[in-house]
């Protein structure tokens, strides 16, 4: 016992020094770091529009926009896995010349992405002309690699990488009904945000939850009333998603499901350890949810926290999962930083986005077509790391620190510092 009011003073003054690193980052940046930021994002915007797979798979739902406009069916393309509500969307961009959604296209997609990064910003209460804010966004665009084919290929999950930053804020404010039809909104865009539903009843939110349900409904009966043989969603577009799509996609499936058999692994072991993860997550996100974060502090943490393991469990075991899908939590991980005993704040989150890492000179066999090995060892990582922190026990409080001359003091090691947020507030 001699040797542990020592260790609770180190380990006290370690969290100090982390606060006072957090604190410089949340100074506000200077105007050619802000400038800087931004060249970062419009290099990538004009490098994207000179290439000619831009916006490969925006092309899909533009196409089934195209069909609607002329009198066909969008699910006689099998590449068209979205709602019936998603071709009512797309409409718009089937009406603008190519050229100008050419320069459109990977800028629109970089502001879902930025909107995603500040909505996660001030869940968190951090200034959004910070040295954190600013930096953050250039690691996102310049460092982490799906960041850059999001915006290539105009994948529509750049609107709910925007959409569950947003809807976590509002229910934070408990606005939990608006909160609710921003997801049913993504959601009629592309069903990826359906497993946030679980979080609404988590918390018990009826309306939200019904908000979140009946707006995609509602959009997709109407999408279906305006185009013929709407029943080639459950009879052709279905059975070929959930069989994973095809060997098209298979290169690029990140699921444990379709990377573990191609290591070798039997296919029923594959779906078992995919289906065995999603299940510990789905249990660590409930148990999260009922443990708070804390005296002091507003709970932004467990709510982020507990979308993300959600999420993260449905990326194990969805036919397929690619790299970008991390964007949908990665911005609000990061975002959590800020708060003391976050993932961010291990070095394991950090080797775990190695893989990711632009960077990183990996060998030619990991590049193309083996990319989804890297991308699920990312997946999975994250999934490990969420869980165990979920699961670990709940906010542990230690005994008094004492020094020669020094009053006694407590100091929890796990609890978030409310008194950061305060001196956060201006923007």
């Amino acid at each position: 016992m001699g040797l542990r009011p020592g260790i609770w003073l180190m380990k006290w003054e370690e969290r100090a020094s982390g606060n006072r690193t957090v604190d410089r980052l949340l100074r506000p940046a200077s105007r050619p770091w802000q400038f800087l930021c931004l060249a970062v994002l419009l290099g990538i915007c004009v490098s994207t529009s000179l290439r000619e797979n831009w916006g490969s798979d925006n092309a899909f739902v533009v196409k089934a926009a195209d069909t609607l406009l002329a009198g066909g069916s969008p699910y006689e393309d099998k590449r068209f896995l979205y709602l019936p509500s998603a071709v009512l969307m797309a409409v718009p961009e089937a009406l603008v010349p190519r050229e100008v959604l050419r320069w459109v296209l990977p800028v629109g997609m970089s502001g879902l992405l930025g909107i995603g990064w500040t909505a996660a910003l001030r869940l968190f209460s951090v200034p959004l002309r910070s040295r954190f804010a600013v930096g953050g966004l250039a690691f996102l665009a310049l460092a982490y690699k799906p960041f850059e084919n999001l915006v290539l290929i105009g994948n529509w999950t750049a609107i709910s990488a925007a959409a569950l930053p947003v809807a976590l804020l509002l229910a934070h404010r408990r606005s939990w009904g608006s909160a609710g039809l921003v997801i049913g909104l993504a959601i009629a865009c592309k069903p990826m945000l359906v497993p946030i539903g679980l979080l609404f009843l988590l918390a018990r939110q009826w309306r939200g939850l019904a908000a979140a349900v009946l707006v995609p409904l509602g959009l997709s009966l109407a999408g279906a009333l305006m185009m013929p043989s709407p029943s080639l969603f459950f009879t052709k577009t279905l059975p070929f998603l959930l069989q994973g799509q095809d060997a098209y996609a298979m290169p690029w499936d990140a699921s444990p499901i379709a990377v573990l058999p191609r290591l070798g692994v039997p296919q029923s072991v594959a779906v078992l350890l995919a289906f065995a993860g999603a299940g510990a997550g789905l249990w660590a996100a409930w148990t999260r949810w009922r443990r708070p974060d804390g005296d002091g502090d507003d709970g932004e943490l467990r709510l982020v926290e507990t979308a993300c393991m959600v999420m993260l469990a449905a990326f194990l075991v969805s036919r397929p999962s690619f790299d970008h899908y991390l964007l949908v939590v990665l911005p609000l991980l990061l975002a959590s930083a800020v708060r003391p005993g976050s993932m961010p704040r291990s070095p394991w989150f950090w080797l775990a986005l190695t893989p990711q890492v632009a960077l990183v000179p990996w060998p030619s066999e990991l590049a193309h077509k083996r990319r989804a090995f890297k991308d699920c060892a990312t997946l999975c990582g994250l999934a490990i790391l969420l869980v165990r922190r979920a699961l670990r026990s709940s906010r542990v409080t230690l005994g008094p620190v004492t020094t020669a001359g020094s009053p006694p003091r407590t100091e929890p090691e796990c609890a978030a510092t409310p008194a950061e947020s305060a001196s956060r507030t201006a923007f």
